[in-house]
């Protein structure tokens, strides 16, 4: 199967280089961003230029940064700029020049909230993009299965086989721990940070508990948090907030925490073949995080815009996207026969929906009342189009 063409991401990169002297993109170890940026650099009108930030010649170029980089016109790309981040007091200098000649495209594996002194120093001068893995509007709907089983990294999702994508996940889950948790301030030994992300595996879509996990390994609440929020600052845990609008209700107001790929939750929790998920008791919320992460990328929603909702009388809504004055609702049932529920109709009520779409796993997308709808994973790129803004 050839490797699958990102051209939405690229779109955006473009556009994004156009508007801003300096874009990040960001995402995960092994995610696409070094074959995107390549890709991009060859439709480049003009000169590039392309640093390789844990390549010891390229950085041996970089001893004196401002004489490598002031003299560059076109684009230049610094791949893996978490190595290197006494670049970004040099970066906001070049980006403030008066004519512009370079545009720098930096690569990491770290939210800004993990490079926090680089986001800093480039704040007004930098637009973000986030790289996810491979998503269903990128391998189509017919291939939904593998990509729920394997994940979304290129090269675990284009695995000739089950076992050769197990392979690479476990390779990425060491590697990940041993190399580049260090590298992005995680002291922790890798087999604490590793039986840590076993066991928010086992917790996956479900409230994000400190009290249970501080119990567990003997340290105080803020220790654990910490630990939760270097895996995300990683991209490979995602914090679901939740909606605390005062709607004279009591409302949950701990995050829900998913693993983000299901390939890599598959792997931790060591599943080898699509039937160990099926028998495994983490199948529904394996599913639910795979599908709720495929409703968010297809309508482009930022993290800032995505919530769920739940009141401690069991009313409760999957993902709640706020953009704007538009609220969409979203539920996620593993099943070909979705239903209207009375938590569906308190949601709509409660939170002024704009519409409800119920994501299922059959094959079919059609109405279940007037403001209620069922739609087919499958068909998420086609029936969720018209709901982008």
């Amino acid at each position: 199967m050839p490797l699958v063409e990102r051209a939405a991401h690229m779109a955006r990169l473009e556009r994004l280089l156009r508007e801003w002297p300096i874009v990040a993109l960001l995402g995960a170890r092994q995610v696409g961003k070094t074959t995107l940026a390549r890709a991009l650099a060859r439709r480049w009108r003009g000169p590039t230029t392309i640093f390789d930030l844990e390549d010891p010649r390229d950085l041996n170029q970089l001893d004196e940064p401002t004489l490598a980089l002031e003299g560059l016109e076109g684009l230049v790309v610094l791949d893996e700029i978490q190595a290197r981040p006494q670049l970004f007091p040099i970066l906001r200098v070049l980006a403030d020049r008066p004519r512009r000649p370079a545009r720098f495209l930096v690569l990491g594996s770290a939210t800004p909230d993990l490079l926090h002194q680089g986001a800093e120093t480039l704040a007004g001068r930098v637009g973000f993009h986030e790289l996810g893995g491979l998503d269903i509007q990128e391998v189509g709907g017919r291939r939904l299965d593998r990509l729920w089983f394997r994940g979304g990294f290129p090269l675990s999702y284009l695995a000739p086989s089950h076992r050769a994508s197990e392979e690479w996940r476990r390779d990425f889950i060491r590697t990940f721990l041993e190399r580049d948790m260090p590298r992005l301030g995680g002291a922790l030994p890798a087999a604490t940070l590793e039986r840590f992300w076993t066991m928010l595996a086992h917790y996956h879509g479900q409230i994000w508990n400190a009290s249970a996990f501080a119990r567990s390994f003997g340290v105080s609440h803020t220790t654990v948090r910490k630990y939760l929020d270097l895996l995300s600052g990683g991209f490979v845990v995602e914090q679901l907030r939740p909606w605390v609008e005062n709607v004279g209700k009591r409302l949950v107001r701990s995050p829900k925490v998913y693993l983000s790929d299901s390939g890599i939750l598959h792997a931790l929790l060591g599943l080898a073949t699509p039937r160990d998920v099926l028998r495994h008791p983490v199948l529904g919320a394996s599913w639910e995080g795979f599908a709720l992460a495929q409703v968010r990328r297809t309508l482009r929603a930022r993290p800032e815009e995505c919530f769920f909702w739940a009141t401690h009388a069991g009313a409760e809504l999957d993902l709640l996207v706020v953009s704007g004055r538009r609220r969409l609702g979203f539920e996620i049932k593993r099943t070909d026969t979705p239903g209207v529920t009375a938590s569906m109709r308190s949601s709509l009520e409660t939170l002024r929906l704009d519409h409800l779409d119920v994501v299922h796993a059959g094959q079919r997308t059609y109405p279940l009342t007037k403001e209620i709808r069922a739609v087919s994973a499958a068909r998420l790129a086609t029936d969720l189009t018209a709901l982008r803004r």
